[in-house]
């Protein structure tokens, strides 16, 4: 079984910004191997978030992910409470807005920490520790709540020992 779970901006933010499709050729064989030799998976909420644009990462996840990459994340549903029960608890520091968006049925965020929660996993974001905001909830300040190890994907590549 992987033991790291990526979320959806590993994907958009590489496309999208970093490593376009058509240039860095070598960082999406990288993700596809990855994927191919059980190191790395996602689950079915980041499937839709890439999936909601019709274009060329989409085309690329179906062609190079192996099937079932994208795990059922509703089989996480005990630990997905404890992580709505914690984000809910903070409605002294975050907004309101903040808590409704982090815990919107179709955003991977709160499934995302709660799959890793789960099954004793590491997640893999490019986002990063902003303890002091409050108008969104961020997958580190949940991690770090709940012990769940996080890193971006360049720390990703260093702990597989990847280089390109």
């Amino acid at each position: 079984m992987a033991i790291y779970l990526v979320d959806s901006n590993l994907f958009i933010q590489a496309h999208r910004v970093n490593y376009p499709l058509d240039v860095v050729t070598g960082f999406w064989k990288t993700i596809s191997d990855l994927a191919q030799n059980d190191k790395i998976c996602s689950i079915d909420k980041v499937k839709k978030e890439i999936y909601e644009n019709d274009d060329d990462l989409k085309d690329w996840c179906e062609s190079n992910l192996p099937e079932g990459f994208f795990k059922n994340s509703e089989n996480s549903i005990q630990s997905y409470k404890k992580i709505t029960a914690w984000a809910v608890s903070h409605k002294e520091h975050y907004l309101q807005s903040a808590i409704n968006e982090f815990l919107e049925a179709d955003v991977a965020d709160a499934w995302l920490v709660a799959y890793a929660f789960e099954n004793d996993m590491q997640i893999v974001t490019q986002e990063v520790s902003q303890p002091e905001r409050k108008n969104r909830i961020k997958i580190p300040e949940v991690c770090n709540h709940f012990g769940i190890p996080y890193k971006n994907t360049i720390e990703l590549f260093r702990e597989l020992g990847v280089t390109f």
